[in-house]
């Protein structure tokens, strides 16, 4: 790909993101305990509030793909991020398992997730699938309430009319962090136990390198409840420090690449 595509003559494009907004997961699971409130989970209420302050602190706007059933629960949040000049966009209703859904789950989730939108003033302009990967009819679906990107595991492009802003494990904290990602370590020649926060950054500052030299589009995916000591915000802090500021990375949250793809799309295929 050309190395001046994006504007300004940037060399790549980058939007910062992230995912999860409080117990969404926990109460569709049922594992959220029933005697215990909504609303007050710590990576909203804690780590949150810090990550909006790095990401003021390094001139960064970025993307928070958030489950709908959240919005209402935390509309101050949502206030929060907006102020900041952060995007809000969809991630499933309560965090569901995208692959395999049924039609009928799949049009409901759609149903209800956009319908608690409208409710609480928030256009969804792009949509990240639980999982990853999304079923042959979410591309119709998409269309049809209005999205116009879908970040899912993939490649980069235009896809049934829909822009693809793709991301890759390795750019995820959570493949860094957790357990139950073993199986997916494994598959990408790592072994089955949780990696440092240093082998994150050191992954992520080497990808954005290439990606300076490959040019595209790259995802990079931090989760609020995932930032529970201070390594791992070094390592957050350290990421936005290299990202902001340099005149080749043209940084933007994802609702504003989408529209300049779509908008540029002769200059993509050339």
């Amino acid at each position: 790909m050309a190395s001046s595509i994006w504007p300004h003559g940037a060399k790549v494009a980058i939007s910062f993101t992230m995912d999860n907004l409080g117990e969404a997961q926990d109460v569709n699971k049922g594992q959220w305990p029933a005697d215990e409130p909504v609303g007050q989970h710590f990576s909203v209420t804690s780590n949150l509030p810090r990550m909006l302050n790095l990401l003021e602190q390094h001139g960064v706007r970025a993307t928070f793909f958030a489950e709908a059933w959240s919005l209402s629960v935390y509309p101050h949040a949502v206030s929060e991020l907006r102020r900041g000049g952060h995007e809000v966009a969809w991630h499933g209703f309560q965090h569901e398992p995208w692959a395999g859904m049924s039609k009928e789950d799949e049009e409901d989730n759609f149903r209800k997730s956009f319908q608690a939108a409208e409710e609480a003033l928030v256009q969804y302009d792009g949509f990240r699938p639980p999982g990853g990967k999304v079923n042959e009819r979410t591309w119709e679906l998409l269309r049809r309430y209005g999205a116009r990107y879908i970040s899912p595991l993939g490649r980069f492009g235009v896809e049934n009319g829909v822009v693809v802003l793709p991301f890759e494990w390795e750019c995820v904290d959570a493949f860094y962090y957790m357990e139950k990602f073993s199986g997916i370590r494994r598959e990408h020649g790592q072994h089955d136990d949780v990696l440092k926060p240093a082998d994150f950054k050191d992954y992520l500052l080497a990808k954005i390198d290439d990606a300076l030299q490959a040019g595209g589009f790259l995802s990079i995916l931090f989760h609020p409840f995932l930032q529970t000591n201070e390594e791992r915000f070094g390592v957050l802090e350290e990421v936005l420090k290299r990202i902001s500021g340099d005149p080749e990375i043209w940084l933007a949250p994802c609702n504003e690449v989408s529209a300049w793809v779509l908008e540029n799309q002769d200059a993509l295929a050339a």
